[in-house]
């Protein structure tokens, strides 16, 4: 019933006015979500994520990432609140988005004011997290995105909002970058032509720019032939590659996420194109691709805010407790920022002494966790709230192996470069 509601709300009302009603809608009908209220000893902390639609994979690993580290807190008994004089345990109150905008935003609207969480984790990719990002100010509770990096997100001046990921334009330098360093060590010729296919979101955006960036401060490294916007969920790119193979590049760079980069590469290889370099972004090394794509996912290097590989004591701790709790090792660098926005939050409400949610938000502001999992070992929020930990680049290998290749300090193999035909 509420699918076939949604969809004749879109029909009938078109636009703003669609968006606003089916997230109302998503807070009044019944089994559109589904959540358990937390007890008056118990820490409410809301999680609204995808683990239905598009987004369910990354969705449900960031589920994942952060129910092993409300399980680890509460086995340590909770977290301790002062004013309660004891230590509490972390209550969970869960909301599947569907991979939908509009129900996204309104069940963080739900979670604030109905379940009275004190913070709320969630906004798994850029289209979700821009759609939730309004509501934390709007009712003065604390947010932090697990999975949405574009930089449009934090710079509205917005006062509860946090980011468990480095911002999109510095995947896009690092990925120059990563090529400009193979050109240095002659594994690649200076002056190659890049094509570039972004995403149509402010996250595409965000990675041509950072691309842009350091091809403008570095001469003569590369230029750009080809690029060209295409729609989140196409299932043609058939147009838009042959366009990218007209462009005679060497190098060709996306920014997908996982279910575009799986159809995209797959129509990518019926065309016959070759490239020196090929990336995705953020995507490569997923389980769900290199079972889909097979070979076909060779020698694609990918820039991952975490790899299971970083060469960190937590690190091998995490993935070993991953594995354990749900039984898989973790895929790409899903879980991860998840795991570690939950001890944020989790050492923000101890040192804050207190469940009032604007006492939380000032804690997560100067908080530090100098054991994370993440490249460079510390989490911090910026001024912004964004954190700016740095990128690594992973490269998947034939035999399901996948290095990282950059930094070098970090690096569990050497980059092949250009890709074999």
């Amino acid at each position: 019933m509420a699918n076939c509601l949604q969809g004749n709300l879109k029909k009938w009302y078109p636009g703003s006015v669609g968006l606003f009603l089916i997230a109302a809608l998503a807070l009044v009908l019944p089994g559109s979500a589904k959540a358990q209220k937390a007890g008056a000893d118990e820490i409410a902390i809301g999680v609204v994520l995808p683990i239905s639609g598009r987004e369910a994979k990354p969705g449900q690993y960031q589920r994942e990432g952060i129910e092993l580290a409300i399980r680890q807190i509460n086995q340590g008994g909770g977290i301790f609140v002062k004013e309660r004089g004891k230590k509490l345990p972390v209550k969970e109150i869960f909301y599947d988005d569907g991979s939908d905008q509009a129900k996204s935003a309104g069940l963080v609207e739900r979670a604030i004011t109905s379940d009275n969480v004190v913070a709320v984790l969630g906004g798994y990719s850029t289209a979700l997290g821009e759609a939730e990002s309004v509501m934390p100010d709007r009712y003065q509770t604390p947010w932090i995105t697990t999975g949405a990096a574009a930089t449009s997100i934090f710079s509205r001046g917005y006062e509860y909002i946090f980011g468990a990921l480095s911002s999109v334009d510095l995947l896009g330098y690092t990925t120059a970058q990563f090529l400009g360093g193979l050109v240095d060590h002659g594994k690649l010729k200076k002056g190659l032509k890049l094509a570039l296919a972004l995403e149509n979101t402010d996250h595409g955006v965000d990675y041509g720019k950072g691309i842009g960036k350091w091809i403008q401060e570095h001469p003569g490294y590369f230029s750009v032939v080809f690029s060209e916007n295409f729609e989140l969920g196409s299932t043609d790119f058939s147009g838009l590659l042959q366009k990218v193979k007209n462009a005679r590049a060497d190098i060709f760079l996306a920014d997908a996420h996982l279910q575009d980069y799986i159809t995209m590469h797959r129509q990518y290889i019926q065309t016959g194109t070759y490239h020196q370099m090929i990336s995705y972004g953020a995507r490569g090394p997923e389980a769900d691709a290199r079972k889909a794509l097979g070979e076909a996912t060779n020698y694609i290097f990918a820039g991952i805010w975490w790899s299971a590989k970083l060469p960190y004591p937590q690190v091998k701790k995490f993935v070993a407790d991953y594995q354990g709790f749900t039984g898989h090792p973790p895929d790409s660098w899903y879980p991860a920022t998840a795991y570690d926005a939950m001890r944020a939050l989790a050492t923000a409400i101890e040192r804050a002494g207190s469940l009032k949610r604007t006492a939380i938000r000032d804690q997560l502001r100067t908080v530090e966790l100098k054991d994370s999992l993440l490249p460079g070992q510390v989490f911090r929020f910026g001024k912004n709230g964004q954190i700016n930990t740095p990128f690594v680049v992973v490269q998947n290998k034939p035999g399901d192996k996948v290095d990282i290749v950059y930094p070098p300090d970090a690096a569990t193999g050497e980059a092949i470069a250009p890709k074999p035909h």
